[in-house]
This record gives structure tokens, sequence and C-alpha cells, in this order.
């Protein structure tokens, strides 16, 4: 199979691109070349911005893929973009759309490809929808072949996941850990979430790559497995060996206290801080066999040791520090105020 990828080097497709390389097949990667070396040898690169569409016709030139694979369109622009670059150029065109744009609030915390789409809370949503709406009406009216998959939150070594953070990633939140600091945990810590290991989420990829069933067709894939934030967060304490000290603080009060351009109204009330629970049946009728095979508690064990043995995966944000101190300090002083002590 001769598959090309736009990107290739993120969390996800840096799986995916390991997997179908270690099986023979024929990878290309269009990107910009900055992060080739976390991919295994065996790829062949086009290095270009894919948003300078006219140098990029110009490399492709008469080349053709059995798969095409967008891992980084976020907008209908850049779709349409890719359209009018991959038509009659591929016989399959995977959109990696989101499970964050899922109707939010829930109507039921049960979620397969036919729940609604609505997310008021989060922009990048509602461009992930736009862009499932474009492309299945490119599908529908010009037969463009189309398969969209939905991932969920999916992690890999290289950063702890976790529901809560600043712009400088999750490593903080490790390090406060490690310190026996207190830890802001978003609500009371009980709603249920899912976290999908790349590599279980690489071979659900793989088995829609090519397989003629999936065209037009739009599928999400995750773990089964269902954890509450106390259990996700218990699960890096385990890993890290120290005690685990939550700070449990409203959606609505971190959205408030924190600067804008941190997002979290769309990452908390689009998206975390409702219980989710998927049902993975069509992908497993698409794929047979199809599990994901890591645990979580196995999973954040890996990624903790890969992290505490790679300096260059320890950033600290000390911005995002000094805000749960300061948070922290004010519950703790407001519950005091109001016990009149």
């Amino acid at each position: 199979m001769k598959a090309l990828f736009i990107g290739g080097t993120g969390t996800i497709s840096t799986a995916i691109s390991a997997k179908l390389l270690a099986a023979g097949h024929d990878l290309w990667l269009l990107n910009r070349g900055t992060r080739n070396d976390v991919l295994p040898p065996g790829a062949n690169i086009i290095q270009a911005d894919i948003g300078n569409e006219e140098d990029v016709a110009c490399k492709l030139s008469g080349q053709t893929f059995d798969v095409v694979a967008d891992f980084i369109a976020f907008t209908p622009q850049q779709l349409e973009r890719d359209y009018r670059l991959f038509r009659g150029k591929t016989k399959q065109f995977i959109y990696i759309s989101s499970a964050s744009a899922y109707q939010k609030p829930l109507s039921d915390y049960r979620i397969n490809e036919g729940t609604p789409l609505a997310n008021p809370y989060w922009e990048y949503s509602r461009n992930k929808i736009a862009g499932e709406e474009l492309l299945m009406r490119l599908y529908r009216e010009e037969g463009f072949p189309v398969t969209i998959v939905r991932p969920s939150h999916t992690y890999s070594e290289r950063s702890v996941p976790l529901g809560l953070h600043g712009p400088g990633g999750s490593y903080q939140v490790v390090k406060r850990m490690l310190e026996g600091k207190k830890v802001v945990i978003h609500g009371d810590g009980t709603s249920l979430w899912t976290m999908t290991h790349n590599r279980d989420f690489a071979n659900g990829f793989v088995g829609l790559m090519g397989n003629i069933h999936a065209l037009g067709e739009r599928v999400q894939i995750t773990s089964d497995e269902t954890l509450t934030w106390n259990q996700i967060y218990q699960a890096l304490a385990d890993a890290l060996g120290v005690e685990l000290k939550p700070c449990y603080v409203s959606s609505e009060f971190i959205i408030a206290s924190t600067p804008a351009e941190w997002d979290l109204r769309g990452s908390l009330l689009g998206d975390k801080a409702n219980s989710v629970v998927f049902d993975n049946t069509k992908l497993k009728r698409l794929v047979p066999g199809y599990t994901a095979a890591i645990r979580f508690d196995q999973g954040v064990r890996m990624t903790v040791e890969y992290v505490l043995s790679h300096p260059e995966c320890q950033t600290e944000d000390a911005a995002f520090d000094e805000w749960c101190d300061k948070v922290i300090a004010a519950q703790e002083e407001a519950v005091a105020k109001v016990k009149g002590n």
C-alpha cells in the first residue's frame, strides 16, 4: 500500500507511521521536515508546507496514492485545498476529525457515530464539524473517497495525558506531584473519561486504510476502558510513587480565573468536563479483531518512565504553577472564611 501522510510527526501519526513502515508499506510524508527525527527510518519525505498549494501540487505531480491522510487540517478551507490537490489521485482520503465534535452538553453519555455533532464552547470542534460536512458533501456529490476518523484523548510516551494543564504542557503537573504539592482537578474528579494509547489507535487506523467498507463512513477510534478523573490522576501518582493530593475546583471557576489564551473553556466545557463512554461497535465491525490492549495504568507508567528519562520532555510552566498555587490558596482561604476561622 502506498500512503501519503500530511504531517506524520504528531502524537497519533507517529505511531501509525511506525506500524506501516514495520509492515513494509510505502509511506510518504509531506511536512516541513522539522520533526522527522521522531520517525523510524524508511519513510519517503516530501519537504513542503501544505499551505503553499502551488508548490505542493508541483512536488506531487504525477504521483498517485492508495491512501492520503491529513493530520493537520483544522478548517473547511484547508480541506477544500486538499480536495483540489488529491481528487483523482487517491483511492481513499482520511480526515482526522475529533470526538470533541460530539454534542455538548451530551444528551446521553454513551457515544457512537450517530451521536449529534454540536459544540457551542469550542471553535476547534465547530471547525471539525464543518470539515466533516464539507467532505461528506463531496463524497455524495463528487464521489470523493472519504473516510472520517474521530479520535478522543490519545497519548504517547512523550507527554503525560491529563485533564488540566497550562500551555507549556502537562510536565508541570508531574513536577508538582513529585514535589508533594496539591494538583488541581476539574470538577470533583468523578466524571468519566477515556484515554487511548497511540499504539492502540494505530491498530484501528491502519485497519481502516485501504478498507473499501470504510469509504463514506465516520468512525471513532478509542479505548473501551472508561475511567474517572480521580482514577486517572491516581494512576499517575502510583506511577510516580507519590501520594495524590487533589484540589477539586469547578470548571467554571477554572475558566474564569485563567488567561483567555489558555482556551480552557473549549477544552473543559467543550470536552473534558463531560462524562463520555465510547461505543466502538462500528470500528470493530470494520476492523475485525480490533481491541485496545494497553490499559491506562500500564500506559501511563510507560509514559512516566520515558518523560522522566528524557529531559527534552520536561518543559516547565512557571505561569501555570503560580496559577495553581493561587487557586488552591484562594479556595482554602474561602473555606476558612465560611467556617469563621
